[in-house]
């Protein structure tokens, strides 16, 4: 079921119509869509967009075809009055799946979700504590951390919304070095579980600021999340870079699992 927490009834409407356009007009059917970006993590500011991602599905022979492999497997579309709409293939998505796609677990526990059909994302919601690999997924926070703070700090004057797209996966990865599993989504959550206590005061203030702000320009740099972000990128400058990712052959039954969703994904298609 579809919950359009923290959207507009008007934007969830055009949103919803959109995605039944995309529909007709590229013949598949959306297994599922949610919002994801800053209105996901919680720190959206009033002008921020929309950003609607969704996973769909072809008609059976279009899976049976010889040239597959050169197939587009994405659909993606302009910006338009703030709203952000692109998907991945069904194929697609397994496949990133089963390489610890730290976008693609955030879509599936994202807290807006605009469709849901079937059992797919249920399922690889079960999946995943099974099939994601640690040490890719604080990889893949790491990167994000470390090329938004190379162009973003340690200058007199920074850019203060990019602080949060720096905390936001620095927080994910002590998470998940804690041992607690996937990190939540939500931003605030991630705070109140791991953030150390000499900065969620200067997080909350930001927070507050940037939701009530249109657009948060240059400011002072903040001492204590300067600090943190650098103690933290210094400490996994090569914790995550020599760490192979999982065979997925050598995982049989995992593997049996996505193909046996994958074929009943296929087959019941428009029974949903």
């Amino acid at each position: 079921m579809a919950s359009n927490q923290a959207i507009a009834p008007e934007i969830f409407q055009e949103i919803s119509r959109r995605l039944a356009d995309a529909e007709r007009e590229h013949r598949v059917r959306i297994l599922y869509c949610c919002e994801s970006g800053s209105r996901a993590w919680g720190f959206a500011s009033p002008d921020s967009d929309y950003d609607v991602r969704f996973i769909y599905v072809h008609e059976e022979d279009w899976y049976l075809s010889f040239d597959i492999e050169r197939r587009r497997d994405v659909i993606e579309y302009p910006i338009v009055d703030e709203i952000d709409c692109s998907g991945w293939d069904l194929r697609k998505a397994l496949y990133l799946f089963t390489r610890t796609n730290g976008a693609l677990l955030e879509w599936l526990n994202s807290p807006v979700c605009y469709i849901e059909r079937g059992n797919f994302a249920a399922k690889l919601r079960y999946l995943a504590p099974r099939a994601i690999n640690k040490v890719a997924l604080c990889y893949h926070y790491s990167h994000i951390a470390s090329k938004n703070a190379r162009k973003c700090f340690f200058r007199d004057q920074v850019k203060l919304k990019k602080y949060f797209y720096v905390l936001r996966p620095l927080l994910a990865i002590r998470y998940i070095e804690a041992g607690k599993g996937l990190p939540p989504v939500e931003f605030e959550q991630l705070v109140e579980t791991v953030a150390p206590p000499e900065i969620r005061q200067g997080i909350a203030s930001l927070l507050e600021t940037k939701r009530c702000t249109p657009e948060l320009g240059l400011g002072e740099p903040l001492p204590a999340i300067n600090a943190f972000i650098a103690a933290e990128t210094e400490r996994h400058e090569t914790a995550f870079h020599e760490q192979e990712r999982p065979d997925m052959n050598e995982r049989a039954k995992l593997v049996e699992e996505l193909n046996v969703l994958f074929r009943e994904t296929i087959r019941e298609k428009f029974r949903t």
